[in-house]
């Protein structure tokens, strides 16, 4: 960065006074912190980097002290940095504030295929960080392990599963899948039965791989009984709250069998559970039922968590979860996004696929299309109904998707704008009152759906448009 970057830089930390995902602060007034190796693995490990300040001070509310000798500081950071595996080359920028010199130590990302970046003086395991808001956390050995995983090529999916046996396979769903797989392709259709399973992964050594298990069986959780999918219905918007009855799930199920089974019966408890609405098509003026969420895009991630989840053995004991709030569906999804894939290139690029197998499997059975089109189907399918587009959150050892149904940021505002609406109140003063100054969003976002619904009501009902209106709670106007 350019010396006036920097500065600037300094100014907007000096106001939220606080580190942050990318910016570590260290005083180096009395000479280079020796321990520099657990920020340059952490900002190397994730895909911003990130840039180390000397010369702030956070316990001296954040002023600007000064670095002890800003060359000498450049030769001792640069020559941690030599002691790094893969070796970390900051790109330095000095510059000065109120006769105080300040170095800045931008720190690149490293490669995916050559993390995890590490201190090589204690190695791998105990020298790899991973920056967790404004803190550096020694990473876990699965986060190591998914980062190894990419790098070696490892298969989980066609991993052997030891306790497995060829008499749990479904013959009919085998058969099933070889008569598709061999349309149209004369020297597959020539090769002997036991070949093929060999061939394609479904047998090793007269055991079955998680693929074949998860996918030709009947139920897989009799070997690994953690690989299903958890579901829970809560009263609230959080986990905790309770219903009305002190219930905390409304509704409740653990999910198991095969990939296509736990797929129907996952899609089957979303929709039975989510709100369903009768409503009057304005094109056509035909009646049509109008679900709370698109049930298809709730069915494109389901199907891409039983697809693109981490089945190593650092996560066999790990189901995925989906959690319907009363604002939201959220889908938890063991494994983190893998390879090179990040948020920002989802539904944008090729992926890196952790599960090839079951991937190619469920497109010649016909369940997906393999097109890396999930994504973009949700987001279309959510802009269609006039949602909020969906949420992707790459967490530590999960990867998590959030549908939102409207009542996101309204649930709060909703309860004091009817108890402010006690009195009658103007359109001009319930915008003040929450702090917005579009009168035009507050009428669309807040005061119309309040009204349809019934719980305000307008003073002069006869006159909707009068610039004299006002709005109440309750059942007398004052």
């Amino acid at each position: 960065m350019i010396e006036e970057d920097l500065k600037n830089l300094i100014k907007k930390i000096q106001n939220i006074k606080t580190e942050t995902q990318t910016i570590e602060l260290k005083a180096a007034n009395n000479g280079v912190p020796k321990k520099l190796f657990d920020t340059l693995s952490s900002f190397s490990n994730q895909d911003e980097g990130g840039i180390i300040i000397f010369g702030v001070d956070e316990n001296k509310d954040y002023n600007v002290v000064g670095v002890y000798d800003p060359k000498d500081l450049q030769t001792q950071v640069t020559n941690q940095g030599l002691q790094m595996s893969p070796v970390v080359r900051p790109l330095f920028t000095v510059t000065e504030i109120d006769g105080k010199v300040v170095v800045s130590a931008e720190i690149p990302a490293a490669d995916v295929s050559e993390r995890p970046c590490f201190y090589s003086g204690v190695g791998r395991i105990k020298g790899s960080y991973i920056r967790v808001g404004d803190a550096d956390v020694l990473m876990t050995e699965y986060e190591i392990y998914s980062y190894e995983a990419f790098r070696k090529n490892q298969e989980d999916d066609i991993r052997v599963i030891e306790r497995s046996d060829l008499y749990m396979l479904n013959r009919d769903m085998v058969s099933e899948y070889l008569i598709k797989l061999k349309k149209d392709k004369p020297n597959l259709s020539k090769m002997p039965e036991e070949m093929l399973y060999k061939l394609f992964s479904i047998t090793k050594d007269e055991k079955l791989t998680i693929a074949s298990l998860m996918l030709f069986t009947d139920y897989p959780q009799a070997v690994l009984p953690q690989l299903g999918i958890i579901c829970v219905v809560i009263p609230g918007l959080e986990v905790g709250e309770i219903g009305e009855n002190n219930e905390r799930f409304i509704d409740n199920k653990r999910i198991n069998g095969n990939i296509q089974t736990m797929l129907d019966e996952a899609v089957s408890f979303v929709n039975r559970n989510m709100g369903h609405s009768t409503i009057i098509n304005p094109k056509n003026g035909k009646r049509e039922d109008r679900s709370e969420y698109p049930l298809n895009a709730l069915r494109e991630a389901i199907l891409n968590a039983l697809v693109h989840r981490d089945y190593s053995m650092y996560s066999e004991n790990m189901p995925i979860e989906i959690k319907m709030f009363r604002d939201r569906i959220e889908i938890h999804n063991p494994g983190g996004l893998y390879g090179r894939l990040t948020l920002n290139d989802l539904g944008k690029v090729q992926a890196d696929t952790r599960n090839p197998v079951i991937a190619n499997v469920l497109e010649v059975l016909g369940i997906t299309e393999n097109r890396y089109s999930g994504i973009p189907t949700m987001r279309r399918e959510m802009e269609e109904m006039g949602l909020e587009p969906p949420v992707f959150e790459n967490a530590r050892g999960s990867f998590n998707v959030k549908f939102y149904n409207g009542k996101r940021e309204t649930n709060v505002e909703k309860g004091n704008i009817i108890e402010f609406c006690k009195v009658p109140k103007s359109k001009r003063e319930i915008a003040d009152f929450l702090g917005i100054s579009s009168i035009g969003y507050v009428t669309g976002r807040y005061i119309n759906p309040l009204v349809n619904t019934g719980v305000l009501h307008m003073t002069m009902p006869d006159k909707p448009r009068s610039k004299n209106q006002k709005y109440y709670s309750g059942n007398i106007k004052s």
